[in-house]
């Protein structure tokens, strides 16, 4: 082996050895704050829906495809609606982590005054008006109202109307919509149909109207609003009803807007809208809740029937606490290091910066050790053999010549195999030369011999 390279290999042993305990104090800092922080989110997640033609099913296939390019498998669960959506997240039990709700789908009260509502839930942000869409066949209006127009809740009274499958979150709304209008529910025939199944007997006649709450992108919704001889109900009082309900707001459909040519539809329709909310159990790890809010802002940012690009999502009109890391993203945007590198590196790097840092201001005092370490360690090669030089120069005269003359040939063999960075040759060549002069001192001394 060269000599430049020994030299080198050995210098770096002799400073990896020197500082191998505060490199590994530091690793096992890092190691503990990895532990504590879990800055790596689990790469499943499990998100709840609803019925597979509504809003819900059709945004949730987009979260699926956005998260998926950040290697993230989005586990969809249909159900009936919001309301067996709040239920699965109250259940722990049921494995949901994520889902969406309708705002006044909870038939529990809503909390008063500082208390909040459901704590262990967390919302992500409110994602998009969900319209209370009242349609009716008009020859059952003609028959069942003599000629009025439904102009009124309380016009309702004799009809066939279907309220949705117990588990959506229309039964419970349109309950209190009825009880504020003094509707006797016992004064209707309450279909519970699922959706899609509503629609059939709506159209086949078995009912006379149905109501949903759904965002304009859901199937159904755009079919009826197309389909000869089913109208749909104009809200007239839909500012009361805010007022009455804060979390309900009102929209109107633009002439028009279904259809441009046909002129659909021909007025412009005034209706009522709940906010929908995605909503987080407080478990989720914060990284996913980054990931989800930033996937709303791509799905729900865009102009729509009732909203102008970037109304949507926003943190307002939502019954639930804020999460943290989304109420960070509506304050200050996505993280900064998330805009440059890839998801996994930015998380890491973003949830772990302050123990690095913390690390590093602690191995800075400490790091200033590790140049006198080094120096001792390499010196004390050479200067450990001045002890045993310096006996053996005390003993000339008193132990015989030839004794003192082997034990500082060893000295001098054992000291030809130490080897020492070149920047401590100097002490390595002092050595030996002193060596040379207790050898020439112990060859003019007289002494005694071995015969003597």
């Amino acid at each position: 082996m060269p000599q430049v390279l020994r030299h080198t290999l050995l210098s770096a042993r002799d400073l990896l050895v020197t500082a191998g305990p505060f490199l590994l104090l530091a690793l096992l800092l890092l190691g503990l704050a990895y532990l504590v922080l879990d800055p790596s989110p689990p790469r499943r997640v499990v998100l709840a829906t609803g019925a597979d033609q509504g809003a819900y099913a059709e945004f949730g296939r987009r979260y699926q495809a956005q998260l998926k390019e950040d290697g993230i498998e989005v586990v969809l669960r249909p159900t009936q609606g919001a309301a067996e959506n709040l239920a699965l997240l109250r259940d722990p039990g049921s494995g949901v982590d994520l889902a969406f709700l309708q705002g006044g789908a909870d038939d529990a009260e809503a909390a008063r005054g500082d208390e909040p509502l459901d704590p262990a839930l967390r919302s992500l942000g409110s994602l998009f008006y969900e319209p209370v869409w009242l349609f009716y066949r008009q020859d059952a209006a003609l028959r069942l109202l003599g000629g009025q127009p439904l102009t009124r809740l309380n016009q309702l009274g004799g009809w066939r109307l279907n309220i949705g499958a117990p588990g959506s979150g229309v039964p419970n709304l349109m309950l209190r919509l009825l009880q504020a209008n003094g509707v006797d529910p016992q004064a209707l025939t309450l279909l519970r149909q699922p959706q899609t199944p509503a629609v059939m007997s709506l159209l086949a006649g078995g009912a006379d109207a149905l109501v949903f709450a759904s965002a304009p992108e859901s199937l159904m919704v755009q079919m009826l609003l197309k389909t000869p001889g089913i109208a749909l109900f104009d809200v007239a009082q839909a500012e009361a009803y805010a007022r009455r309900f804060p979390f309900m707001s009102p929209v109107v459909l633009p002439r028009g807007v279904v259809d441009l040519a046909a002129d659909q539809p021909p007025t412009d329709v005034r209706l009522v809208a709940p906010t929908a909310t995605l909503v987080a159990r407080e478990s989720v790890h914060p990284a996913l809740v980054q990931l989800f809010v930033q996937a709303a802002h791509r799905i729900h940012g865009e102009a729509g029937w009732f909203q102008r690009k970037g109304d949507f999502p926003n943190p307002r009109n939502s019954e639930r606490m804020l999460a943290p890391e989304a109420e960070r993203y509506y304050r200050s945007g996505p993280p900064f290091l998330q805009r440059t590198l890839p998801f996994w590196v930015a998380n890491l790097v973003d949830r772990m910066w302050v123990v690095l840092v913390s690390i590093i201001a602690i191995l800075i005092p400490l790091s200033r050790i590790v140049p006198p370490l080094y120096q001792f360690r390499v010196r004390s090669r050479v200067f450990r053999w001045y002890g045993q030089l310096q006996a053996l120069e005390n003993a000339i005269g008193r132990r015989p010549r030839e004794a003192l003359v082997q034990e500082l040939d060893e000295i001098e063999a054992r000291v030809a195999r130490v080897h020492v960075p070149l920047s401590y040759a100097d002490e390595l060549y002092s050595l030996r030369g002193h060596i040379d002069l207790v050898r020439a001192k112990l060859a003019a001394a007289p002494g005694p011999s071995a015969a003597a």
